[in-house]
């Protein structure tokens, strides 16, 4: 296993009942606490464990909800308790029946790590930089990789099966272009986005006792926000900005950007609370998808996951539930036969990537400075889903139709449902 990243290690909880032994190899020196690290760059800012990716994590590790909420995520009802503004207007609130928990990206990879430490056959070893992938003569399958460990040069050879999972910085594709492999197909949707992120001590009455709010950019407005309730009673709040310039990051400079959204309450928090540490900075370019499931040949025993196959634009909180979708997938597929494991798998999760894909694009495409594939988006469904959220903020059952596709609960055909379409206006 390449990768000791949250997608590495729930593909490592999947490889643990079908190998006799998993090793995860990850260049980064591993925290022994829930904290930000170099290698997962995006993890100081705001991340989102949808319903579907909690549900997901409590089948792939036993009594997992229960005990990030032990350790302080708070519970919540992602409509009753959040605030969701879309298109400048927010969602009607009431039950949804999703629970999810506020928890940072430390503390959920924290303790699945933990998790996956403990299982007898997976060993976890950090400082190993994989530098090379080894293979045989006919370059047909992989049977290994190389790894640099404090200046050496080390081997894991006689391998039935290595998995990528190190992110958007993968060299799979070149790798194997490199073995006489063709080009992996790659598409993007480019919108570039700068986030500043910043912690600050929660009181629970703040924002009405709610968990947070959401605030997403659209054609009308360019800037975004998030507020969420984590562990250790604090917030975590980002402000981010969509093709011009970065987010100030001195106090004035950022409480004056949150007061330009359309939701008052990142700015509430912002001037409200005590802040934690100093803010962070991160640019995210594009959402990259790189087309496994096209490529004619590729070799066995070998297999990519997580940001190394597909990196989604990180506002929309999708990479962590998709990431547990695959090791779902993975761990049936193995299960079943291990013949053609590599195109069974990358068809499967591209049915799986589809889903979320054609909602980034529908929601950053509309952006008329964005560059990508436009010929996927389907007009006449698009307006049908404008009405639809348009609706949405005066119909709560219409909210929770929206935020239980957007939380991969539900299919898209969900909303397209005679029970959903007659509430639509036309």
């Amino acid at each position: 296993m390449i990768g000791a990243s949250l997608a590495g290690l729930l593909a490592a909880r999947a490889l643990h009942e079908s190998f006799e032994d998993v090793v995860v190899l990850d260049r980064d020196v591993l925290p022994e606490r829930p904290e930000p690290r170099r290698g997962v760059p995006q993890s100081g800012h705001v991340h989102g464990l949808l319903a579907r990716g909690r549900q997901e994590m409590d089948d792939l590790f036993d009594g997992f909800s229960t005990e990030l909420a032990a350790l302080g995520a708070p519970p919540f009802d992602v409509q009753e308790d959040m605030r969701w503004w879309l298109g400048g207007r927010p969602l009607a609130e009431g039950p949804s029946g999703m629970i999810v928990l506020a928890a940072s990206r430390p503390l959920i990879e924290f303790v699945i790590r933990r998790r996956v430490q403990g299982l007898p056959n997976v060993v976890v070893r950090p400082g190993h930089a994989v530098d090379d992938l080894l293979y045989t003569a006919e370059h047909d399958q992989i049977t290994g990789v190389t790894a640099t460990v404090g200046g050496e040069r080390v081997v894991f050879d006689d391998v039935d099966l290595v998995v990528d999972a190190s992110g958007r910085g993968s060299r799979s594709r070149h790798l194997l272009t490199a073995l006489g492999y063709p080009q992996v197909e790659e598409e993007r949707i480019e919108v570039p986005t700068v986030y500043v992120t910043r912690r600050y001590r929660r009181d629970p009455r703040q924002l009405d006792g709610r968990a947070g709010a959401s605030v997403n950019a659209y054609p009308g407005n360019l800037h975004g926000g998030f507020v969420l309730a984590q562990e250790n009673d604090t917030w975590i709040v980002s402000i981010s900005d969509r093709f011009g310039e970065a987010p100030p990051t001195d106090d004035e400079g950022m409480l004056a950007f949150a007061e330009t959204l359309d939701s008052p309450d990142v700015a509430t928090v912002m001037r409200s609370a005590e802040p934690l540490g100093a803010p962070v900075k991160m640019r995210y370019p594009a959402s990259t998808r790189l087309r496994y499931d096209r490529t004619a040949r590729f070799p066995t025993g070998y297999l990519v996951t997580g940001d190394a196959m597909c990196s989604f634009n990180p506002i929309y909180g999708q990479g962590m539930t998709v990431a547990a979708l695959e090791a779902a997938i993975l761990r049936r597929l193995l299960k079943e036969d291990t013949d053609g494991l590599a195109d069974r798998f990358f068809a499967e999760t591209a049915a799986l990537i589809d889903v979320p894909w054609s909602a980034v694009a529908a929601n950053d495409l509309s952006l008329p400075k964005a560059v990508g594939d436009r010929s996927m988006l389907d007009r006449e469904r698009g307006a049908y889903l404008t009405r639809l959220r348009s609706a949405a903020t005066e119909d709560p059952v219409l909210a929770t139709a929206f935020l239980r596709v957007t939380h991969l609960m539900d299919p898209p055909a969900a909303l397209f449902a005679p029970e959903v379409a007659d509430r639509v206006p036309a």
